[in-house]
């Protein structure tokens, strides 16, 4: 491995941040522009774009036989999702969260996160020896992925009065040729910034003599997290705190359902057993979330103690990982 090897790899994950930054911002000023509700934009455009960066590393490393990497990148990016990002973000400001999300969005995002540990562990169930996540499991998770889609979609419907003159998000206006122009670029720039990251992240892990699992739950899943940081961060800042939240779930969901689907579509995802460890931390997650909304002074809060928590849990299983290699 090289200088410009490295290089690459750092530039790689510009063009990811950047590129999913452009696709967010040219998609919401479309949907706006259509009067499609910040509802809809929030659950949809804005979940999807800042999974976007593990969309597109999922897509290389799956065509290129990195199975290793696709599935250590969405367990790395989620457990960082809920532990990091929203562990930072509740530092920021108190997480309140809306009952529909603590009652229907947390806990589907732990059943797909239960379905994906059963699907990799079917072997056990059929007891056979194939250790993987097949074509056949990744359609049944696009099926629930639907099935999520449209829930939101119903759930927008029946909301779209309510906030009707409200706007939670920080939308840019632009035309539409610039609106296009940027989904263009950031399409571009994630495909040129994935391959990179994906490359990049093969050498790393060769020339470290470590796994690429290691190197995928966590630099790899730390770089395709950023959007995510950046987005709920901010959201906390400004005290938009159902979007720094359900930005998140939304992620996770998208994470599983959809990227694993189609990443398990393209070409069958080889499992290791050992990575169970990683999918138990990644259902510990969600389940933790939804425990602390009925903890603290506060009912529907992620409070700062809480996120403190979150951090330090994420900083022991960060140990764990490097010590596993």
């Amino acid at each position: 491995m090289n200088i410009f090897d490295i290089s690459l790899f750092v530039i790689g994950f510009i063009f990811l941040i950047k590129g999913a930054d452009f696709l967010v911002d040219g998609a919401s000023a479309i949907a706006k522009k259509l009067k499609v509700s910040d509802l809809i934009i929030g659950l949809t455009i804005v979940a999807f774009g800042t999974s976007a960066p593990e969309l597109i590393v999922n897509i290389f490393a799956s065509a290129q036989g990195n199975t290793q990497i696709a599935i250590g990148n969405i367990l790395g990016s989620n457990i960082i999702n809920i532990f990091v990002i929203l562990g930072i973000s509740s530092i920021i400001f108190p997480l309140l969260v809306t009952k529909g999300t603590v009652w229907k969005e947390i806990p589907f995002c732990l059943f797909a996160t239960i379905l994906f540990g059963i699907l990799a562990n079917d072997n056990l169930i059929f007891r056979n020896n194939i250790t993987e996540i097949s074509r056949l499991d990744g359609f049944v998770l696009i099926i629930f992925f639907l099935f999520f889609i449209f829930y939101i979609l119903n759930t927008a419907r029946k909301q779209r009065n309510e906030n009707k003159d409200k706007s939670a998000l920080d939308i840019k206006q632009y035309n539409y040729l610039k609106s296009f122009l940027f989904i263009i670029i950031g399409l571009i720039a994630l495909n040129i910034g994935a391959k990179w990251v994906v490359d990049g992240a093969v050498e790393v892990a060769s020339f470290l003599g470590v796994s690429q699992s290691l190197i995928a739950l966590t630099i790899v899943a730390l770089g395709t997290s950023l959007p995510e940081l950046a987005t709920s961060a901010m959201a906390a800042f400004k005290k938009n705190t159902d979007i720094a939240i359900g930005n998140i779930v939304g992620s996770n969901i998208f994470n599983i359902l959809l990227i694993l689907g189609i990443s398990s579509m393209i070409r069958p995802l080889k499992f290791n057993i050992a990575s169970n460890i990683d999918i138990i931390i990644a259902i510990l997650a969600p389940l933790l979330l939804f425990i602390t909304m009925f903890t603290g002074r506060k009912k529907h809060v992620l409070e700062l103690w809480e996120g403190m928590l979150f951090l330090f849990i994420y900083l022991v299983y960060l140990i764990f990982v490097v010590y596993r290699g």
